[in-house]
């Protein structure tokens, strides 16, 4: 067999539930998932991950059976306690990673039974590559839940394995990742990586100077000598697979939603907001600032509509809870100050949007409004533009956004100035 790419992630692209007693494999969304798709595709290549079932749903049979299943589309799951699952990805991941690299430090929490579920995850993660690993494989880790992964590889694998390591959300101020307790512990676990990627130079920068001041590495040029390994640090914006996303525009089903959004619409300038549920996306900022537009321009009053599509995120955690209802409040409120017998100025989706509603309404929205407070990325700002065949649009992009230092001619603006 010829050497492989072994990605790993957290999460497979694919998503594993059990109703009535019936196991159901289902392609999973997001970024990471739709980004690595190609390459997962395309070359031999073997993705190692969670499959989004806790090990106390699945009895052993069950777990063989997904196992075998998985093999064939060459993934290989990773299956987590219930335990795991509440202190390494909801407690660690998401309440002490996330918000301190999204610039939230406030709404970190630093438990000691997180950091060890951490620690004990990264480990599983370990043994379940040891597992798949041959000589001249080369292992991609990814994403904030494998910090600690690339230097555990090092010590079982030596010098001579190539790990590469890539981080879709920001990494931020050596002043703000000082804050964290096991700083250097993730600094380190990285460092086990030969190549370190980012989506932007931003981050780069960041990253360096907290191994600098963290640890004492001085870098030239991107490249950090620690002993007999040298490793490099550098930018990799994450795109999208542009002919594969353009050919979908065509698809009888998403014509045919544009054409029923167009007569939905008609005579109606439309602005769309694109997002999941979460505190790091600027969503009230976003609509204040829309009812800001309209206070100031009632002669707009009747002739827009904002659509606002959010996708519920992280049900039950208290936090995203009042959120929602923060935005709720905030849309009804818009609602009921501006609409009309015959219009309402937001119209507000919160479910997930099939691709082929999105698509259509990338083609027929006028602006779309992409304002995060901090996002790694953002592949909703791409896309739009790639659905513009005829140029026709406007994109308003937030600067916390790691897209606007690519996409230069959006309109670039500030996500807290309302």
């Amino acid at each position: 067999m010829p050497n492989k790419i072994i990605i790993v992630s957290n999460r497979l692209p694919v998503r594993v539930s059990k109703s009535n007693n019936a196991i159901s494999i289902q392609p999973s969304i997001g970024g990471l998932a739709t980004g690595l798709k190609h390459i997962h595709e395309k070359n031999p290549c073997i993705w190692i991950g969670w499959p989004g079932i806790s090990l106390e749903e699945v009895s052993w049979s069950e777990r063989r059976y997904i196992e075998e299943n998985l093999a064939e589309r060459s993934l290989y799951p990773v299956f987590l306690s219930s335990e795991d699952i509440e202190n390494y990805y909801y407690g660690f991941c998401n309440s002490t990673i996330w918000p301190l690299f999204h610039y939230f430090p406030e709404k970190a929490r630093f438990e000691e039974r997180f950091w060890h579920a951490y620690q004990r995850v990264n480990e599983l993660y370990l043994n379940a590559v040891l597992e798949v690993y041959r000589d001249g494989d080369i292992i991609w880790v990814h994403d904030y839940h494998l910090m600690l992964l690339p230097l555990l590889l090092r010590q079982k694998l030596g010098n001579d394995a190539p790990i590469g390591f890539f981080l879709h959300i920001p990494f931020p101020s050596s002043e703000v990742f000082k804050l964290m307790p096991w700083r250097l512990e993730i600094l380190r676990g990285i460092l086990g990586a030969d190549l370190v990627g980012f989506h932007t130079y931003g981050y780069v920068r960041h990253f360096l100077s907290a191994v600098r001041r963290l640890l004492g590495f001085e870098n030239k040029l991107g490249r950090i000598f620690i002993e007999d390994r040298v490793v490099l640090v550098d930018a990799f914006p994450m795109g999208i697979d542009f002919e594969s996303f353009v050919s979908l525009l065509s698809d009888n089903e998403v014509r045919r939603k544009i054409e029923e959004y167009k007569l939905s619409f008609q005579g109606l300038k439309v602005i769309l907001s694109v997002d999941r549920l979460d505190y790091t996306k600027g969503i009230p900022q976003r609509l204040l600032a829309y009812e800001r537009f309209l206070s100031k321009y009632p002669e707009y009053i009747g002739k827009v509509v904002l659509v606002l599509l959010v996708s519920p995120s992280r049900i039950g955690v208290k936090e995203y809870a009042e959120l929602k209802r923060c935005i709720d409040e905030l849309v009804g409120r818009i609602n009921g100050r501006f609409s009309t017998l015959d219009w309402s100025p937001i119209l507000y989706v919160y479910k997930f949007t099939p691709l082929q509603d999105l698509l259509a309404l990338y083609v027929v929205s006028d602006v779309a409004l992409i304002t995060p407070l901090y996002d790694g990325m953002n592949l909703v700002s791409k896309e739009y533009v790639a659905a513009k065949e005829g140029g026709d649009g406007v994109l308003i992009l937030s600067e916390g956004a790691g897209a606007s230092s690519e996409l230069v001619e959006a309109l670039i603006v500030n996500p807290n100035n309302i």
